[in-house]
This record gives C-alpha cells, structure tokens and sequence, in this order.
C-alpha cells in the first residue's frame, strides 16, 4: 500500500487549467481516470490526509503509485479525452455500467444496396439505423410484421437473398406481398431504398404527414372508384395504426427525448433509461453499477450520458436529455451533446407536467430494476451460504448465524420514537417475525438509550418465555406456543444481533445483553456511512471486501430494519395527526383546515387569533371562525402544530402517544 505522499508532484508543477488525469499502480496500470476544470485544485484534493478522504478515494490513492495529467483547452475536450481513456484503459476505480441484460434493436442496414430490416444486438455498426432498444425481441417483430404491410422492405438473410436472385424465385414473403422482393427485380435499388427510408421516418417519429398522404390517397381513390385501392390503403393505414399503439404517447407530439433515472444505495446503483421519439416511448434500457469511487447522483449522470452518447452522432442524441440531478460541469456536456447531434441539445430537469410524471415513472422503474438484481442476488442458496459462511469468519463466530435479528430506531426530530425489529433466517426475510416497538422511557433523539432499551426488551421477553417452557432448543421437539396454539417465536434466540449503528449502539446493545445475563448471542454493527462492521470493544472496525456476499447480505438486513422502522413511523405519526383540534370543528373540512393553517403558520398561533382575524382567511366566515375560535378555546393548549414549509401538521408539545409497548409487525 503506497503512501501518496510518496508521488506528490511538487508545489507549482501541476498546471491551473482543465485537462485529463490518470493515476496508475505500481504496475503502471491505469485505475483511475478523472477530469477537471482545474487541474491544480482537483488534485490538490487527493493529496490530503488520507483520514479524511472517502474511503473508496483513500483505497483509490493508497493502491496508486504515480499520477499523471494532460492539459487540454477546453472542459468539452476534457469530457472527449476522459471518456477515450476510461474505454481505452478500463479503469478498475471508475464507474463501469454493465446492462442487466442484452437489449434488443430495430435495425435498418442503410450501408448495404438493398437495405434489410432486422433485430440487433449488441455494439452499434456505422451506417445502420437503429430504433429502440426493445425490452424483447418478439416486439420488434410483432411491429415489423405489422409495418412491412405498408413498407415491403427485405427481412431476409445475405444467404436467402442470393438465393432467391439465383433461382429467381422469391420467398414466401414476396408472395404474400411483405417484401417487395428485389432479389428478383420486382423493385429497382432506388425504388427499395425509398421504401426504406419511408420506414425509417415513420419509426423515428415522423407518423403524422406519412398518415395524412395515405388518408388523401384513401379518399383520392373512392372518389375516382378506384376501390380496390382504397380499400388496401384503408388496410394500411389501420396497420400502421395498430403498429403506433404498440407505442403509447406520453408526451406532446415532435418530442425527442431520453429520461435518464437513477436509483441507488452504498454499493451499487441502477440507472434507467427511456428513449421518447415522436411523444412515443420507443425504447427502454437500464444498467446496474458497482459504486467503486465516490460518486453522487449527479456523477452517476455524467457516467451514464457518457457510456449512452460516447458512440453515438446526429439524431441518435435528441433534442433533450432529461435528468434526476445536473453533473457539476453540465455546461460542459451540454455543449459535448450538441456536438455529437450537430444541434443544439437540452440537459435539465423536469420541473412540472407530464415530462416530470414520467420521470417518476423511470425512476419507479430504476428502483424496480435494482430491486431485481438484488432478489436475484439474494435468492441463490448457493450464496446466502456464502454469505452466511463469510459473516461467520469475518466476527469469528463458531458456526453461521443463521438467525439474525436487527434493530433500528426511527424518530422525527425526537418526536414519536420507535424502533424495528427484522428477522432472517438461512439468509432470507421471515416477515411473519418482525417486531416493532416505541420507546417510552425517554423522549428526544438519544438513540444509543433508545437501542439499549429495545434490545433489553426483546431479550427480557424471551428470558421470561424461556422460564415459562424450560430449557429447551428448536432441535429438541416441540416449540414452545402461545394459549392460542401459535408458536412462541420470540423463545428462539438469534445468533447474532446486528445493529443499524457504529461504536456507541453496539456499545449499548452489547450492554443490554450483559446485563440480561445473554453471552451466547455476537453483536455487531452496520454504520451505513462507511459500510464499516464494528464489534463491541473493538476501536476499528472489521472491512469486509466490498464484493463480499457476507457485506451485501448485512447491508440487506439493516436496510429492511430501516425501511420497517420508518414505516411504523410514519404510520404512527399520520394515525395521531388525525386526532388534531381543528378536527372537532363541524363542517370544517379539509381545504378549510389547510388555508387556516397556511395563514397563521401553526395552531398555536391560530389559537392566539382573534375572531376578526380569522375572518380575513379566504373561505373563513364569522360564524365559522366563531366555531373555530370556541373549539380552539376547549381543547388543550399544546396541540399540534404545522411545518409552514409542507404544510403538515406536527406534533407541538404534546408528548407521544401511548400505546402497547410491544406490537407485531406485519407488512402493510
């Protein structure tokens, strides 16, 4: 492991302009490649105490053994050269999208002399169109079968082309009038080529004049009773009808865009692309990545309109691109973007309308995308027993935990403050054995109290079921039940405890089992920051290789605690929120609520408001405001108050709601 001091340039060597940058290993490897505004600066900043560098950076800068830079003129060459060198070296310490599966295109071979029409997969080849990418192939040929009706373009192989032109008969496609057939001469190269490029307009968007031609040669027809030709072109046009529905409009008509989305966690992220041609969605793509450097939403962007245009020029790259979140040098791939098209293109964020509505529909399919990947991740006994296997040598247990429990705490602002209980079992969910829980003994956001008195619930529960039943073991026989013949699940000890947390909750949760007199349960603890494992009473904590299966199912476990933890929050908060004193007040609806409480700001100061002067809110009658002001005057001072930002009712001063102390979880 090198120190970078070691390699340092001097003060004053690196230059104060844009350019590229590459650090290599003591191999001469390239693992990292980077480009700024600034050399001088970004560099400067890899050069600091490597304690206070992210830890993908510090492991980055610690396995290289040089650095090197090229200075160019401007930011857009240094996206050109960045881009170059990261397909050229393949950095290992660099983002690197690889896609979920093989997408399919439709492909129209321009460069040959009778252009064929095709399913495509894999790099793109100069002068072929590409429409797409398909989420399946048998898509693009349900659209094509429908097309060649209107546009008889060939289908056929090199090898079926040729032989047809020897025997000079064509094949069945020819006969049943869905290909021209050029291989006999039916049509001259000129003639097909037309046919072809009418099917590409009509793929790329350009529907609406080719339609509107073929209903005034429909009609042109019938009135010259021509009627046979009518009636085909009557056909053709429901064909290419039935051809366009495939694709629904969500957007205005003429719009080009691709929606990039992103969905992501502390190990990987999924990025989602749709492509809008015409107002239609005509394709869909979507890569997972590895988070190997330190990189955000927006570095994540930049990543993927690199990796989406690096190879791409002219209309391939639309009129707009929009994002979850601009890259820091957004002008910059603008203007890279514009020069790939030859135009001018938009990169922003949707603010309103429908553009926005379907953003979070790619973003809903992002997090469904990564959500896949990791089921499929999760659901190989082959790897849950990896996992386990890994767990169990990493805090050196004596066998694999195959019970694990975790606890998480959730609160507001140390309002209503709850924690989670989540089980897994061989390495997957047991929902039916999630906990929930509220803390009681002390408000506010001591989370390291509140972890100390779930785990010492939990823990004095299943002492008091084991003296209940006896010593037992699952192994022996019969489990122990609950009066109505249910099992009594909280009897069955976990082998290991992990905790959403650093040094102090393992600390206090180590503490709780002490106390309880449980020393054959391990503790341990996920801090989601650095993805760091702490054990009790250890002053650095255990890394597991980011690759590891023992790492990801970890990070599985506390983040389903999280999620459940933040669920019962929520629903606790909403649940009390409804019991609000502006609820007691007849015929006051809810747009009435809310007006009243956007004008003063909270019920507090509502309540301190005179009769006139809840009158000058809109919709606000004297009567009403009397009703107001006298259901005001008999609730309870402390009552809840509103966020002025989100116009949600908050808690003000009324401790949190008394409930049991122990509930089961169920999903919603």
């Amino acid at each position: 492991m090198a120190d970078p001091s070691s390699y340092r340039p001097e003060p004053g060597q690196i230059p104060d302009s844009p350019g590229v940058y590459r650090f290599r290993d003591e191999h001469r490897r390239v693992i990292y490649v980077g480009k700024a505004k600034s050399l001088r600066q970004r560099l400067a900043n890899y050069f600091q105490d490597v304690a206070s560098l992210h830890p993908r950076t510090a492991t980055m800068v610690t396995t290289a053994a040089s650095v090197e830079w090229t200075v160019v003129s401007t930011e857009v060459e240094a996206l050109q050269l960045e881009y170059s060198w990261i397909k050229e070296f393949d950095p290992r310490f660099n983002v690197k999208y690889r896609d979920d599966k093989s997408y399919p295109s439709l492909a129209v071979t321009m460069n040959e002399e009778f252009p064929r029409v095709q399913v495509m997969r894999g790099p793109k080849r100069k002068g072929v169109r590409y429409f797409g990418p398909y989420g399946h192939a048998w898509a693009i040929r349900e659209t094509v079968d429908l097309m060649l009706r209107v546009f008889p373009v060939r289908t056929c192989s090199a090898g079926v082309f040729k032989r047809s032109a020897q025997i000079g008969r064509p094949c069945l496609l020819g006969y049943i009038g869905k290909c021209s057939a050029p291989c006999v001469g039916r049509v001259t190269p000129e003639e097909h080529r037309e046919l072809a490029e009418d099917f590409c307009d009509f793929m790329a968007g350009r529907t609406g004049t080719y339609l509107s031609r073929l209903e005034k040669e429909m009609h042109e027809a019938a009135e010259e009773m021509e009627y046979e030709k009518a009636a085909r072109l009557r056909d053709d046009i429901g064909a290419l009808r039935r051809a366009m529905e495939k694709n629904a409009v969500v957007l205005a008509d003429a719009t080009d865009a691709d929606l990039i989305a992103v969905a992501e966690d502390e190990l990987e992220a999924a990025v989602q692309i749709f492509h809008v041609r015409g107002g239609r969605v005509r394709g869909q793509r979507g890569w997972v990545t590895d988070k190997v450097e330190a990189v955000d939403t927006a570095g994540l962007v930049e990543h993927a309109l690199q990796q989406l245009y690096g190879e791409e020029k002219g209309e391939a790259v639309p009129k707009e691109v929009l994002v979850p979140a601009l890259p820091d040098d957004a002008q910059a791939l603008s203007q890279w973007l514009a020069e790939r098209r030859g135009a001018l293109v938009s990169l922003r964020i949707p603010q309103r309308g429908d553009k926005k509505s379907l953003m979070e529909t790619v973003h809903r399919n992002a997090q469904q995308s990564l959500a896949l990947h990791k089921t499929k991740r999760a659901s190989d006994l082959t790897t849950r027993s990896r996992a386990l296997e890994e767990i169990a040598e990493a805090l050196e247990l004596d066998s694999a935990p195959l019970r694990i429990e975790c606890f998480d705490i959730s609160h507001l602002q140390g309002d209503d403050v709850v924690a989670s209980m989540v089980v897994f079992e061989d390495g997957l969910a047991r929902k039916s054995e999630y906990r929930r829980f509220q803390i009681r003994s002390h408000p506010g956001q001591d989370d390291v109290r509140s972890m100390h008195e779930v785990v010492s619930r939990r823990f004095r529960r299943y002492l008091q079921e084991k003296l209940k039943t006896g010593e037992w073991s699952p192994g022996d026989g019969e489990d122990p039940v609950e009066e109505d013949g249910r099992p009594r699940r909280f009897a069955y000890p976990p082998q290991l405890v992990v905790v959403d947390g650093g040094q102090p909750q393992v600390a206090a949760a180590k503490r709780a089992l002490e106390e309880l007199g449980v020393d054959d349960v391990a503790v341990c603890g996920l801090a989601k920051r650095l993805e760091e494992v702490w054990l009790p009473g250890d002053d650095d904590p255990v890394v597991l290789p980011r690759t590891s299966e023992g790492l990801y199912l970890l990070q599985r476990v506390r983040d389903e605690a999280h999620r459940f933890a933040i669920q019962y929050q929520r629903n606790k908060r909403g649940k009390r929120l409804k019991s609000g004193p502006l609820d007691e007040v007849p015929g006051l609806g809810e747009s009435r609520k809310q007006a009243l409480i956007k004008h003063f700001g909270s019920v507090k100061k509502l309540r301190q408001a005179t009769i006139d002067q809840i009158c000058e809110v809109p919709g606000i009658g004297r009567k009403t405001a009397e009703t107001v002001a006298a259901a005001l005057a008999r609730a309870v001072p402390a009552g809840p108050a509103v966020n002025t930002a989100t116009g949600e009712i908050i808690e003000d001063e009324t401790p949190a709601h008394a409930g049991t102390s122990f509930e089961r979880g169920t999903e919603q």
